[in-house]
């Protein structure tokens, strides 16, 4: 559908209850490897677009449209609709679908891989993404300007909550700062397997993301620097992260390269180099894993600074007094908040330790 490339299959020769199972739609076969779960239930689909809040006026983004059975209840909601679809298959039945309707004017539908696409102005984003798209496709839609007014989109269902965990939830992670420093983020509906044709072998959840206007005064380069650092292992407290001696030489580093030049790391200087740094905060962002702490022993963890290692033991009791001036030091990453990372990132700034 919105994302990867399309296998040529052939068409199974068995018809009737045996199409069906298999996920055909209209004689045509659906690719699970992609992420083709085509969403049958039409009340669920209704409440989708319901709680979209779609205006008349909206010019609305739908990715992975599929049989289209998702866009012409957008259609009839909207002003229009630009649909982005992968699979030349599903744009020639959308085609189909609608030409000779009082629709066939307000769709326009775009083959292409949406994360490769130059996305084009729109209000709203209604979809059913295929699952694997799930971090990039996210953090594409909130680098995008001009800044649309909200997205409602179907997640796996532990993806989605990932999105809206708060600090202290076992699924808060690097995933849910960024994308909640950017956004507000709401679960909306659970969505069993069985409203989908094939049936996935995970349960969804549809979630509303609505980008923050303006946007939180921080330098995203060097918050992502810092968060990296915080979820490389976020149960540990900060204290024992920052004393790595890795960490400790990587800002070090930056220090007296910064110190050396007089420098200190600017603003941004136009919007698309802000949406590059926005776009960039989903990096590496694994669907499912996006804590490198999961799955990592304790004795693989990397050894702290040696207090006698005069070298850089003063730079470390520079860093570690940045962490007891805020209160940080026996501060899990886990627990803290938009607001306690901010505060952190700028006693930092302010003692002239950068992560960009």
């Amino acid at each position: 559908m919105a994302g990867g490339k399309i296998k040529r299959e052939r068409p199974s020769q068995k018809g009737g209850a045996a199409a069906a199972s298999k996920g055909f739609q209209g004689g045509i076969p659906f690719h699970k490897s992609k992420g083709q779960h085509i969403l049958k239930n039409p009340l669920l689909v209704d409440s989708i677009v319901q709680k979209a809040g779609i205006k008349s006026t909206d010019v609305i983004l739908e990715i992975g449209s599929g049989t289209g059975n998702l866009t012409k209840k957008l259609l009839e909601a909207g002003k229009s609709v630009v649909a982005i679809e992968i699979d030349p298959r599903m744009v020639l039945e959308l085609q189909r679908r609608f030409q000779g309707t009082p629709f066939s004017n307000q769709l326009k539908v775009i083959q292409g891989d949406v994360l490769k696409c130059d996305l084009p102005y729109f209000d709203i984003c209604v979809a059913n993404i295929p699952y694997q798209i799930s971090s990039p496709l996210t953090f594409k839609l909130l680098s995008h300007r001009p800044l649309f007014r909200c997205a409602v989109i179907m997640f796996q269902r532990e993806f989605a909550m990932r999105l809206v965990a708060q600090p202290g939830d076992t699924l808060y992670c690097r995933l849910s700062v960024n994308t909640q420093l950017l956004a507000r983020v709401n679960h909306l509906l659970k969505v069993g397997r069985n409203n989908f044709r094939p049936p996935p072998k995970v349960d969804s959840s549809v979630v509303r993301i609505e980008p923050r206007k303006p946007l939180p005064p921080v330098n995203f380069k060097e918050w992502d620097g810092l968060v990296r650092i915080c979820f490389n292992r976020k149960n540990k407290t900060l204290g024992s992260l920052f004393r790595q001696k890795t960490v400790l030489s990587i800002l070090e580093k930056n220090y007296k390269t910064l110190q050396a030049l007089q420098l200190t790391p600017k603003g941004f200087s136009d919007d698309a180099e802000m949406s590059s740094c926005v776009s960039a905060l989903g990096d590496t962002l694994g669907d499912l894993n996006m804590d490198s702490e999961e799955g990592i022993n304790d004795d693989e963890m990397e050894t702290e600074m040696d207090d006698g290692d005069n070298k850089t033991s003063g730079f470390k009791d520079k860093v570690l007094g940045i962490l007891k001036q805020g209160g940080f030091e026996e501060k899990r990453s886990s627990k803290l908040s938009q607001g306690d990372f901010m505060h952190l990132l700028s006693l930092f700034n302010q003692a002239g330790i950068h992560f960009s």
